[in-house]
C-alpha cells in the first residue's frame, strides 16, 4: 500500500509540469495576442489624447492638494485618503484615482481588496519627480492612466495614478471590449484551473500546511537555531556555509555575511579547517580559535547533501582542568615531601638516640636550609600570591622528578602590580604550561646534562615578563610556528597532548600580549603581557 502512493504522486507530478508550462505559455500568448488586437483596431489616437488630458488633470490636481501631502505623512494614510481617492473619482468621472506609496503599494484603490498590494503599473519617471501617461493593463482592465509625484518640500512622499479604462474612453469600443473581456474571463477560468491543479500538487508536497503554517514553521526552525546555546554550522557539499547560528558566530568569532562563504575563507585555524573538510565525521575533538577552546563535532546530511558541525566551548572547563592539574600537582608533591620530611625525621631521631646530637643537629639544620632555599627566594621576590604559590608547588613537582628548578636573581613582581583583567586562571595556564614543557623536555635531555629550569617572572616597564628556560634539546628555529598549533608535541600522540603551548598563545593573544621562542643551551620561551592594558583603553 506505501509503494503506490509514493510512486502514483511522481508520475502525476512529472506529467502536471509540462502541461502547466504549456497552459500558461497558451494563455499568456492569447491575452498578449488579443489585448493587442483589439487596443490597435478600436482605440483611437483622439479618444486616447482626451483621456490622458483628463486623467492628467485630476492627477495634477489630487497630487498638488494638501490633504494628499499630509496623509501621505501619516502612520496610516490609507483611513484618510481612501474616502477622499473615492470621492474625487465619482466627482471627476474617471475608473480609478490610485494613491501610492513611493514603492508602490497602493493607499487607496476602487477596490478595498486591492489596499496593500503592489501598484500594477510603471512608477520610475514619476520617482524621478516626473508626470509621465501609459497604457497599461491593471486590476481594471486596460487603461489610459497618468502617474504624478507628490512632492513635500522636492521629496516624493507618495505617488497619484488617475485612470479611465479602455472600455470607457468610447462607447463605440464597448463590442470589442466585451470580446476582449470574454478572451479575460477564458484565461481567468484556465488559469483558474491550472492554480487548482498546482495548489493541490503543492498541497502534497507541504504535507497539507498553509503559507501561514510554513511561515510559522520557519519560525520556529529559525528561533530554535539561533537560541540554542550550542554552536551551528551548516556546510554544502562544496564547503560553503548554509547556515550559522548566533552561538558559532561567538565562538568562531566571525560578523557579517555567511551565506555562500566557503569556510577556507572564515579566517579560522589551520587544524579546524581540516576538520570541517574532512569526509571522516569527526567526534568531540579538540580545536583552538583565537580566544576560546571548542569541542567539534561533525555529521554528513544525506548522501553527499553536506556537513552539519557542532560547537561547544570548553574554554571554562580547560581553564579549570588546568588549574585541577595544578592542585593535583600541589597535592602529590606536598604527599611526596611528607614522606620525605617523614624519612628525614626518622634520620634525626635515629641519630639522637645513638647519641649522635651533632650530628642530628647539623642534619636537620642542613634539610631546613635546602628546603626553606627556594621558598624564601619565590617568597622575597613574587608578592603576587598566585605566581608564587605555582613556582612553588612546581618546583616541588619537578624536584620529585628528578629537575631542578630555580628562579632567577632579578625575577621580582611586587604586590598589586598585576591589573585586575589579568585573571589568576590566565597566569596559571601560562606560567603553568611553560613549566611542564620545559621539565618535560629537560628530562627528555636527561642523558646528555642535568636536567634543570629557569624562571624569570619580573617586571619589565608595562609589561609582565614570564621567561622559561630549560636544558633540553631546544626548538628547531623551523618548527618555531608550529609549536603553537593545535596537537603539537615531542611525545607519542595521545588525545591529552598538544595543547598547553596553543593555550599559551591563545591566553597571552587574548590579553594583548606575545610569545616568542628562543634558544639558549636548550629551549627559552618568553610570555610579555601588558600591565597597562584597561588604562591604555
Amino acid at each position: 500500500m506505501d509503494a503506490n502512493p509514493d510512486h502514483r504522486p511522481r508520475r502525476r507530478a512529472r506529467s502536471l509540469a509540462g502541461q502547466l508550462f504549456l497552459l500558461q505559455v497558451v494563455i499568456v500568448a492569447a491575452v498578449v495576442a488579443g489585448g493587442a488586437v483589439l487596443a490597435y483596431l478600436f482605440t483611437t489616437g483622439r479618444a486616447e489624447d482626451a483621456a490622458r488630458r483628463q486623467v492628467t488633470a485630476v492627477a495634477r490636481s489630487v497630487a498638488d492638494a494638501p490633504t494628499v501631502r499630509e496623509a501621505a505623512l501619516l502612520p496610516d494614510p490609507s483611513a484618510r485618503l481612501q474616502p477622499y481617492a473615492e470621492q474625487v473619482r465619482q466627482d471627476t468621472g474617471v475608473d480609478f484615482v490610485t494613491v501610492m506609496a513611493p514603492d508602490g503599494i497602493r493607499w487607496t484603490h476602487r477596490d478595498p481588496a486591492q489596499i496593500g498590494r503592489p501598484f500594477l503599473g510603471h512608477t520610475e519617471q514619476a520617482l524621478a519627480g516626473r508626470v509621465f501617461t501609459e497604457t497599461y493593463t491593471g486590476t481594471l482592465g486596460p487603461s489610459v492612466r497618468v502617474v504624478a509625484p507628490v512632492l513635500d518640500g522636492g521629496r516624493v512622499v507618495g505617488l497619484v495614478s488617475a485612470g479611465i479604462t479602455v472600455q470607457s474612453i468610447s462607447t463605440q469600443l464597448r463590442g470589442p471590449l466585451a470580446a476582449l473581456g470574454g478572451v479575460a474571463l477564458g484565461a481567468l477560468l484556465l488559469g483558474g484551473a491550472a492554480t487548482y491543479l498546482a495548489n493541490a500538487r503543492l498541497r502534497r508536497h507541504t504535507h497539507g500546511m498553509g503559507a501561514a503554517e510554513l511561515s510559522h514553521l520557519y519560525d520556529y526552525h529559525q528561533a530554535t537555531l539561533h537560541s540554542v546555546r550550542e554552536g551551528l554550522v551548516l556546510l554544502d557539499r562544496t564547503g560553503r556555509v548554509v547556515l550559522c547560528n548566533d552561538a558559532a558566530r561567538e565562538l568562531l568569532g566571525l560578523t557579517g555575511q555567511l551565506d555562500g562563504v566557503p569556510v577556507r575563507s572564515l579566517g579560522l585555524p589551520p587544524s579546524l579547517v581540516r576538520a570541517l573538510g574532512s569526509a571522516e565525521p569527526v567526534r568531540d575533538e579538540l580545536h583552538l580559535t583565537t580566544e576560546r577552546v571548542v569541542v567539534l563535532n561533525t555529521s554528513t546530511v544525506g548522501p553527499g547533501l553536506g556537513t552539519v558541525v557542532t560547537l561547544r566551548d570548553h574554554t571554562e572547563l580547560q581553564g579549570l582542568a588546568g588549574e585541577l592539574d595544578s592542585v593535583r600537582g600541589f597535592a602529590e608533591a606536598l604527599g611526596a615531601q611528607a614522606h620525605e620530611a617523614a624519612n628525614r625525621l626518622h634520620a634525626v631521631v635515629s641519630l639522637i638516640e645513638l647519641g649522635r646530637h651533632r650530628e642530628a643537629v647539623e642534619f636537620a639544620t642542613a634539610e631546613l636550609e635546602l628546603a626553606q632555599q627556594l621558598t624564601d627566594r619565590v617568597v622575597a621576590a613574587v608578592a603576587e600570591p598566585v605566581l608564587a604559590a605555582l613556582l612553588l608547588g612546581k618546583a616541588a613537582q619537578a624536584a620529585e622528578r628528578g629537575v631542578e628548578l630555580t628562579l632567577t636573581e632579578d625575577s621580582r613582581i611586587d604586590d598589586g602590580v598585576l591589573p585586575p583583567g589579568l585573571t589568576p586562571r590566565d597566569l596559571v595556564t601560562v606560567l603553568g604550561n611553560l613549566v611542564d614543557n620545559a621539565v618535560d623536555a629537560a628530562i627528555e635531555n636527561a642523558a646528555a646534562r642535568a636536567p634543570e629550569v629557569t624562571v624569570t617572572a619580573r617586571v619589565d616597564g608595562p609589561e609582565l615578563v614570564l621567561r622559561v628556560a630549560d636544558s633540553g634539546p631546544g626548538i628547531d628555529p623551523d618548527a618555531a610556528a608550529a609549536v603553537f598549533g593545535r596537537g603539537w608535541t615531542t611525545k607519542a600522540a595521545d588525545g591529552g597532548r598538544g595543547l598547553g603551548l596553543a593555550l599559551v598563545q591563545q591566553t597571552a593573544r587574548r590579553n594583548g600580549g606575545t610569545v616568542q621562542v628562543g634558544r639558549s643551551d636548550g629551549a627559552v620561551l618568553t610570555v610579555r603581557l601588558p600591565l597597562q592594558r584597561e588604562a591604555s583603553r
